[in-house]
């Protein structure tokens, strides 16, 4: 019996660096997560216990809080871009570089609509992405977003379902759509303006979620996909995980009051989950 080494990888997980960007007249605070993989000849490691090429996981995190002060200036992917050449290029035992980011939102106060110079707000639950992964024959980035939370309050139905003996859900005409939403998007090219393009798509996002009229959460996905690509060039396609958050009517006639689709039972668990790519043809 013949036995080898398949696929490996290795890597720090979840490097928690913050960094103030200090303005002439304000600072920006940025709070990012990174998580380094690297992929290569590391045979020996495994087989032998030969060290000789491993490039511990430790430098892996020192690496980016150091690089982090000259080259985290701007957005994720650009500094995912750099770490993941760095890593490349300086090994040569390596030949596969993937760096993930993950950001925090963090928002200037502002009062009497002028942005505070050094205090911020947080608490949104949405989460910036990106993910980079570079080979001697090329880079890859693909970036998103993920615990963004999407509520409607109408312009949703779910009708015309399969009914068999165990089917005890109601079709509706007019339901809450409700869902934590996670998105990726893979790029054609690293040569753009990643934070305008991010902004573009989000914005995008959000208005497809908000005024397409829903006959299922499968159809907003597709929607939400579809636009994205026809407004976005540089857009290979686009993944999207919706969670359907349900918002069950509560039963108010057992009460003797009549519920006019007003007062709902939250549920986190169990939960729907739809998940689909759209991709050019």
């Amino acid at each position: 019996m013949n036995i080898k080494l398949g696929i490996n990888a290795y890597g720090k997980n979840a490097v928690n660096l913050s960094k103030i960007i200090r303005h002439a007249d304000h600072h920006e605070f940025r709070q990012v997560s990174v998580s380094v993989a690297l992929e290569g000849d590391f045979d020996t490691a495994h087989t032998l216990g030969d060290n000789s090429k491993i490039l511990p996981t430790d430098t892996q995190k020192n690496t980016v809080y150091v690089l982090a002060k000259e080259h985290f200036t701007s957005t994720i992917e650009e500094f995912g871009l750099y770490l993941a050449n760095y890593f490349l290029t300086n090994n040569p035992q390596v030949s596969k570089a993937r760096i993930e980011i993950l950001e925090h939102a963090w928002q200037r106060m502002t009062f009497d609509g002028n942005a505070y110079t050094h205090a911020f707000t947080g608490g949104s639950t949405e989460k910036r992405r990106t993910i980079v992964t570079q080979t001697a024959t090329g880079v890859q980035v693909s970036s998103g977003l993920q615990d963004l939370l999407l509520l409607k309050t109408t312009d949703s139905a779910f009708e015309n379902y399969i009914k068999d003996q165990y089917t005890v859900l109601k079709e509706t005409a007019d339901r809450i759509l409700a869902t934590k939403c996670e998105a990726m998007w893979e790029y054609t090219t690293t040569g753009l303006d990643f934070e305008a393009t991010y902004q573009k798509i989000h914005t995008s996002l959000l208005h497809t979620f908000a005024h397409h009229k829903s006959l299922s959460v499968q159809q907003t996905l597709y929607a939400i996909g579809e636009q994205i690509l026809l407004d976005n060039a540089v857009v290979k396609e686009v993944s999207l995980i919706m969670p359907n958050k349900h918002h069950i009517p509560f039963n108010l006639e057992q009460f003797g009051v009549e519920n006019k689709n007003e007062i709902f039972i939250a549920t986190d668990e169990p939960f729907g989950y739809i998940t689909g790519t759209v991709v050019r043809d």
